[in-house]
């Protein structure tokens, strides 16, 4: 299973986050996971929301907006456990782009989004090792 993201090119200005942010916020749309790249000009805001179109049509009215698929799985609660997925994908020869994390309530756990060149590929040698995936509706539940 895999999830798609939201990504925004932020003006790299004092208080465009929080305009970007606070229109999410209006919308009542919840923000599961984020991560922040920036460069002298603008940022990438990455999303994970729990109503991915909603976040585009809200976001692109003011900002470039892309989408992206990504895989978000689950983390034992364990030294190495983040160690170990990386490797399921390394031996299944998955180039990884970039990676961020977020937790969820203490029933959904902690999980990495993993952004990689082949998402199908990634998501079979995941679940051939049984690491659990979020899908689009688990992320409007957690």
């Amino acid at each position: 299973m895999a999830i798609r993201q939201i990504s925004v090119f932020v003006e790299n200005q004092k208080g465009k986050l929080y305009e970007t942010l606070k229109e999410i916020a209006n919308e009542g749309i919840n923000i599961r996971a984020l991560s922040v790249a920036d460069t002298n000009d603008f940022g990438v805001l990455r999303l994970i929301t729990s109503d991915t179109d909603r976040t585009k049509e809200v976001l692109s009215k003011d900002c470039v907006v892309n989408t992206t698929t990504v895989i978000a799985a689950k983390l034992e609660d364990r030294v190495g456990a983040l160690c170990d997925v990386i490797h399921i994908l390394a031996k299944a020869d998955i180039n990884i782009e970039y990676v961020y994390a977020f937790t969820a309530s203490e029933d959904f756990g902690a999980y990495v989004v993993i952004r990689v060149d082949d998402v199908e590929k990634a998501q079979k040698a995941l679940e051939a090792e049984n690491v659990p995936t979020l899908n689009e509706e688990d992320i409007k539940d957690i």
